[in-house]
């Protein structure tokens, strides 16, 4: 559960645990708007993204959010992204950056958990990402919730072929898909 501590208005200090606790669509809407930026910030760590959300409140539907969420990430930049994959850490490790919240790293461990485990496919796994980096310069990044290691495997392989241009959607397009599916975790 990521707990957080706000100043609140006049109040020394108050914990808001529902923050990133699997929050309903009611307490969303209610949360300031610190709180609400705060809250989103695990999805992905694009600021434009978190404040344009937030900013669209009250939402009457969780699928509204989602649209709406959705429909922002469609203007993500290159230079957004790329910042926002430093955060992330390479498919494969088993330990998420140091930099991201307890929230985030239980995110990334969930979402890896189906990799497997075997030397060759790690040392595969390792390869390609080393290849991938020199070629693109940052990591590779996949929605791993859903798919095996094999499937993430023969999709780096795969993406290794294409240019920058065609990467760099890719990327924005995988990124989406896992700032979706965190945010549909964390706010019905």
């Amino acid at each position: 559960m990521f707990i957080a501590s706000y100043i609140l208005s006049g109040q020394t200090s108050q914990t808001v645990s529902q923050i990133g606790a699997n929050m309903d669509l009611d307490q969303f809407n209610q949360l300031k708007a610190e709180q609400a930026m705060e809250a989103l910030k695990p999805c992905v760590h694009i600021p434009s993204w978190i404040q344009s959300v937030v900013m669209q409140r009250p939402f009457v539907s969780a699928d509204e959010l989602y649209q709406t969420a959705a429909l922002h990430a469609q203007t993500w930049q290159w230079s957004e992204i790329s910042a926002s994959l430093a955060q992330h850490p390479r498919i494969g490790e088993k330990k998420a950056a140091m930099t991201l919240s307890e929230k985030e790293q239980q995110f990334s461990q969930k979402e890896q958990v189906q990799l497997d485990t075997e030397h060759d496919f790690q040392q595969a796994l390792y390869q390609g990402n080393l290849a991938y980096e020199h070629k693109f310069g940052h990591i590779f990044l996949i929605r791993a919730a859903g798919r095996s290691g094999s499937e993430m495997l023969a999709e780096l392989n795969r993406r290794l072929e294409n240019t920058t241009e065609q990467e760099q959607l890719e990327v924005k397009q995988q990124l989406s898909e896992i700032a979706l599916i965190r945010l549909k975790q964390e706010i019905q």
